[in-house]
């Protein structure tokens, strides 16, 4: 490796904390900003994690993908925040699906890409990290924190969109007239078009040869596997969304595990106060 071994080790442990960390606090987020721009950090954290095993291009490619679904992502949240009152709050959504059809899809379109759904062009690049992954990884722990981290990622999406599209009514206001604004969805049509052809068309310039990776079947099945028990598991996480009794937790995951305050906010507070 370019990085070196110590350098490249240390850079695989922050990468998977880091994917790791953003997806459980996304799980207990609320605020429909935060949650996106913590699905980035994992995103990022994935990047940083094929740089450490030297798959550089790979990461650039991800890159890449991840611009033109994000980009989405944001759009169609800045659209939902100006429609429903100015409020970031989830918890206040529910059922907006009526009242926002084409952003409904557009934005689920972004958060099927961001969990690697087949075909979109989240899929092209998350998956050729994960299986080359698994084909040069250092040891079975990275495997099962890197698999962790991706159900991780399927389950804040998904809760993102029940809470948002699909669950009750939360009670707050909501303007359908946003979606005849066109210079509001425009950007968001061409973006969600953009986020399905731009996978295979980016992997067709970046790698025109094939890349031929063996895998046992479990490991090839892996990924799927978690998927689907982080599917289960938002299903019967569904208590975390009205009750307080994962209040420590809760309180926890948002202080992001006091890493503010261990790495300055606490004593920019102190010497802030005596001045």
């Amino acid at each position: 490796f370019i990085l070196g071994e110590t350098c490249s080790a240390l850079l695989l442990f922050i990468s998977i904390m880091t994917m790791f960390m953003s997806g459980v606090v996304a799980i207990f987020e609320y605020d429909l900003k935060k949650i996106i721009a913590l699905s980035t950090l994992s995103q990022l954290g994935m990047m940083m994690f094929s740089i450490s095993l030297g798959l550089y291009e790979l990461a650039f490619f991800h890159l890449l993908t991840h611009a033109l679904f994000k980009a989405l992502l944001f759009l169609c949240a800045g659209i939902l925040i100006h429609g429903a009152g100015n409020t970031q709050d989830i918890r206040s959504f529910g059922g907006l699906s009526l009242n926002f059809p084409l952003v409904t899809v557009c934005m689920n379109l972004a958060n099927l890409s961001l969990c690697g759904v087949p075909f979109l062009a989240g899929f092209y690049s998350k998956d050729l990290i994960v299986e080359l992954a698994c084909q040069y990884s250092w040891g079975i722990f990275v495997l099962l924190m890197m698999f962790i981290c991706l159900s991780l990622t399927v389950l804040y999406s998904v809760r993102l969109t029940y809470l948002s599209f699909v669950g009750p009514y939360g009670g707050g206001t909501s303007i359908s007239v946003c979606e005849s604004d066109y210079s509001l969805v425009g950007p968001v049509v061409i973006l969600s078009f953009t986020s399905l052809v731009s996978g295979p068309i980016l992997s067709w310039l970046n790698f025109p040869a094939p890349v031929l990776i063996f895998l046992p079947v479990f490991l090839k099945w892996g990924a799927l596997f978690f998927v689907g028990a982080s599917l289960l598991g938002m299903l019967s996480l569904q208590g975390l969304t009205y009750s307080y009794k994962w209040g420590a937790v809760s309180k926890f995951s948002g202080l992001m595990w006091f890493l503010p305050w261990l790495t300055g906010q606490g004593f920019s507070m102190k010497t802030l106060k005596n001045a």
